[in-house]
Parts: C-alpha cells; structure tokens; sequence
C-alpha cells in the first residue's frame, strides 16, 4: 500500500467541522448514538452503557467518551493522513483498541454502521457547513483508521489459542 494522498484542504475541513461538534459534545454523542442504533439496533448490547436501557442514556459520561474518542481519532488521523501519508497510532492503542473490540464481538461492517452514524451527525451538527467534500474528508480519514484497527482485531484473533 503507498502513500495516501490527503490534502490539506481535507485536513482543514476535518478540523474546522470537529471544531463545531466539540462546541455541544453531549447533543453531538447523543445525535451519534441515536443514529448507531436507527441504523443497527441490534448492536446496542455491544455498548455496555446500552445495555438493557430502551433508549440512548442522556448525559452519560461513558457515552459522551465514546463518541468523543471516535470523532477525534479520525480528526487526528486526517492530521496524521496529511503530514504521513499514513494512520500513526501508538502501537499500544491500537492493540488496544483492537483487543476492546474483538472483545466485544465487534465484526468488519459495524465500522460501516458507525461511518454512517458519523456522517449523519456531520450533517446535523454543521448544517449549511455540510457539504460532499467534507464528508469525503471525513470519511477516508475514518476508513484508515477502521482499517487499522481492524488490521488489529485480525492479529489479535491469530494470536489466541
């Protein structure tokens, strides 16, 4: 695999938009989980902050991490995309990232079910800021990332007795 080409426009875009959503994180987390569960309900119970409630718990902290962590590591995999060429991610939080999520039965299209909730909240949070070139942006920053810690879940899985 070469070089990936992300352009500094796209890294601008990346971090101009997450500088909007970071200015309401909880309606932002809440928008992002809500969608997760339109889109796949089934797996709700992959969240332990989900599991067993009807609805996506308001203000619950763990939550608000969740969908913090997942829009600000594809941030700063645009930021790496473009000064890189590549994701640049501790080999220790990819390993862990990959063991959390193989633990929690995570499987390859989930990634998708969480790309969709994220452009959906894109949308919703940047209104008339919204546009295709920022979700493209957006979304080949999070297709790397996807990508590596999917790599991970693979390593992680040949690992195991």
């Amino acid at each position: 695999m070469g070089e990936i080409v992300f352009t500094e426009k796209q890294e601008a875009l990346v971090k101009e938009s997450w500088e909007i959503l970071k200015q309401d994180i909880p309606k932002y987390s809440l928008h992002f989980f809500s969608q997760i569960l339109e889109i796949a309900p089934a797996v709700k119970d992959m969240f332990s902050f989900l599991r067993g409630s009807d609805e996506v718990p308001h203000n619950n902290p763990k939550l608000k991490a969740h969908a913090v962590k997942v829009f600000k590591m594809t941030c700063e995999t645009a930021i790496q995309l473009r000064e890189k060429g590549k994701v640049v991610v501790a080999d220790t939080t990819l390993q862990y990232l990959g063991s959390v999520h193989l633990k929690s039965g995570v499987l390859d299209p989930h990634f998708e079910v969480v790309k969709e909730a994220l452009v959906r909240t894109l949308k919703e949070g940047l209104g008339e800021k919204y546009n295709e070139e920022v979700e493209g942006a957006w979304s080949q920053a999070y297709d790397h990332l996807a990508l590596a810690i999917m790599t991970e879940m693979k390593q992680e899985h040949l690992i195991k007795p």
